[in-house]
């Protein structure tokens, strides 16, 4: 009996404390940053269903470094941006561009990376070294991308290329088209080009960054976007990108994640 007493009067002076934690997790600022996880290695669904990649770390360590609560919904790409401005959610961490056209609504973040455009084709593929040589040939590209924007643009200030843009929802899709036979080469961010063909066992014996596809805009400063008028956020993320980067943090996860 002494001993259930003892028990119950330790049970009962806990209750506090597990209520006042549960109080303090749940007045933290919470925030929910879409992802369109379909792009490794900066955002993707790995085998167990988890979402993971470089910018999922990194946003996690924005929470953690700022004592703020940020939640990743994962969002197809089509259509990413009008969710942003309807308040669906509160900013896009997915390997975003930052463009003069987005600039216009979109506030972003000190960028967290530099891209270029990049060419994968089949390993026995040769040739396809430039945006030139993609004459005639079939290429594929993600829907809405910058990839996709400038390959078209090129194309309209050169119609004597012949070339065919096949637009797919997520740029694994035109992978495997490639790999299928349908599909001469792919047009994608550099990053994302390097995982498929250098980090991936599945595509590492098939597939080659063939060439670069440079001429299609200029290097792409990647950053988080949100809201233009959601200035506190912004600043909100840039101070927690600053302390990252000061403790070695944004160097340890590039590593992590073959950000070159």
């Amino acid at each position: 009996m002494k001993k259930l007493i003892v028990l119950v009067i330790l049970v009962v002076s806990m209750i506090p404390l597990f209520s006042a934690g549960s109080k303090e997790s749940s007045t933290l600022p919470t925030y929910v940053f879409a992802a369109n996880c379909a792009w490794p290695p900066l955002e993707f669904v790995d085998e167990k269903g988890n979402i993971v990649g470089f910018e999922i770390d990194l946003v996690n360590e924005i929470a953690k470094v700022q004592n703020v609560k940020i939640t990743i919904q994962n969002v197809a790409w089509d259509g990413i941006f009008a969710g942003l401005s309807n308040g669906a959610y509160d900013a896009v961490a997915s390997g975003v561009s930052v463009t003069e056209e987005r600039k216009k609504t979109m506030g972003f973040s000190t960028p967290i990376m530099t891209i270029t455009q990049a060419i994968i084709s089949p390993l026995a593929t040769k040739g396809l070294t430039s945006t030139a040589t993609l004459k005639g040939k079939k290429v594929g590209v993600q829907l809405g991308t910058t990839g996709h924007i400038f390959l078209d643009a090129y194309l309209v200030a050169n119609p004597g290329m012949k070339t065919a843009i096949m637009a797919y929802d997520e740029i694994g899709f035109a992978i495997e088209d490639m790999l299928n036979g349908n599909l001469d080469a792919v047009v994608t961010d550099s990053v994302i080009a390097s995982d498929f063909v250098l980090s991936n066992p599945n595509y590492a014996s098939k597939l080659q960054v063939s060439g670069s596809a440079s001429d299609l805009g200029d290097p792409e400063p990647i950053a988080i976007a949100m809201l233009k008028s959601n200035t506190a956020l912004q600043t909100l993320v840039n101070d927690g990108l600053a302390k990252i980067v000061a403790s070695g943090k944004m160097v340890e996860l590039q590593k992590k994640w073959n950000i070159l």
